[in-house]
């Protein structure tokens, strides 16, 4: 892990921008063909698999993995700039996305070699979709405390109780890597004896529950698991080093673009608005935001570049989390107070449905991936700060 802030800048990619134009010929062919309309949040939102397998088709997802395993063994900054542009056009990326971002990764790094080869391929075709096992009812995002229990029964197999919560997309996915405590809890060391399995949603004794949000809407979940019997050798990296595997994968959760640009598709709106009008205040309001947007960039391009060196930055991945995040939710405030529009779904002004969208998802932005106040006092504590 990195205990520092300081990471090397990224660097320049011919390649990277090829990419970054493909896309956004695509997007644009997309758009004018109605296969998908602009929206806010759409990486978690817009479940569309059959945009998924577009991308899967074009090379577009497991872009950095081995291409024995179906990836393209592309750049960070490659996928990094795919990434950025289908956020940036609020396209439906939410059925890969958790697969493609950290559930991959995840594999290569710890998976069995039948592992991934049966699940790899699928997810860089755009046709295996994954949620992440670990928050829990009464936990939150101390994940020391979760109470989801696996034990192996005589034939050697995991038997699974417990719950998770905030499983985002769980209903439409095909597995989880699911945290759970596999040894009795050691009030000593309360990291020790938690293990990650990989769970097929569709064993029996699995339960999907819709947690709708205030469009009444759902991608988050709560998953229970009733004496599911989860196959032995579904286990994944070591039996007992489920903490260090997660802290690790959080760096990939954390660090991305999706982290800033949730209300991109309302600040571009309002881009245009603020250009239109010539107002004084909202081209003010215009270029702070662009500031801030500009600088959360450049720290997420930093940590994309050291994931690539294999470095594990999670200390700036919880900073860039952090930080973009409050920086989603300023962006609803700031325009609300320089535009008299009125927010609604149904509106006819582009900008006011943006701005019901972002209003309506808003209090997921500093939930998911880890709440503001934990984030914090992990950069505190990795700074020697507390």
């Amino acid at each position: 892990m990195s205990s520092s802030l300081a990471l090397a800048p990224a660097p320049p990619s011919e390649a990277a921008e090829r990419v970054r134009a493909e896309v956004r010929e695509f997007l644009a062919a997309e758009l004018a063909a109605g296969t998908f309309t602009t929206h806010v949040d759409t990486w978690l939102s817009g479940v569309d698999p059959a945009f998924s397998r577009k991308l899967g088709q074009r090379g577009w997802l497991g872009m950095t993995w081995p291409q024995r395993y179906g990836g393209h063994e592309r750049s960070a900054m490659e996928r990094y700039a795919v990434t950025e542009e289908l956020l940036a056009a609020g396209a439906p990326v939410a059925a890969h996305w958790i697969a493609d971002r950290q559930s991959g990764p995840n594999l290569l790094r710890y998976g069995t070699e039948a592992q991934r080869q049966a699940i790899l391929p699928r997810i860089a075709a755009g046709e295996c979709y994954f949620v992440i096992g670990m928050s829990e009812p009464d936990s939150g995002s101390d994940l020391a405390s979760i109470r989801t229990r696996a034990t192996r029964d005589a034939g050697g197999d995991w038997v699974v109780n417990g719950a998770k919560v905030w499983t985002s997309n769980a209903h439409a996915s095909h597995y989880g890597i699911v945290l759970v405590r596999t040894s009795p809890l050691d009030p000593a060391d309360r990291h020790a004896g938690l293990s990650q399995l990989l769970v097929d949603l569709s064993l029996p004794g699995i339960t999907v529950n819709p947690i709708r949000i205030l469009d009444g809407g759902h991608h988050f979940n709560e998953v229970v698991f009733d004496d599911v019997v989860v196959p032995g050798d579904m286990l994944l990296g070591e039996e007992g080093a489920g903490w260090h595997q997660v802290t690790a994968e959080l760096a990939f959760e954390r660090s991305g673009p999706e982290r800033f640009l949730s209300t991109y598709p309302l600040l571009a709106e309002f881009a245009r608005r603020a250009c239109d009008s010539g107002d004084a205040a909202q081209q003010a309001t215009l270029g702070r935001l662009s500031a801030r947007l500009l600088a959360l960039r450049q720290l997420s391009l930093r940590i994309a570049a050291a994931l690539d060196r294999g470095e594990v930055p999670d200390i700036p991945a919880a900073l860039v989390k952090d930080v973009g995040t409050t920086f989603e939710a300023d962006v609803i405030d700031e325009i609300r107070r320089v535009v008299a529009v009125v927010p609604s779904l149904d509106s006819p002004d582009p900008l006011g449905r943006a701005l019901a969208e972002a209003q309506l998802h808003a209090p997921g932005y500093t939930l998911r991936g880890g709440t503001n106040e934990i984030l914090r006092g992990i950069v505190a504590r990795g700074l020697g700060l507390r």
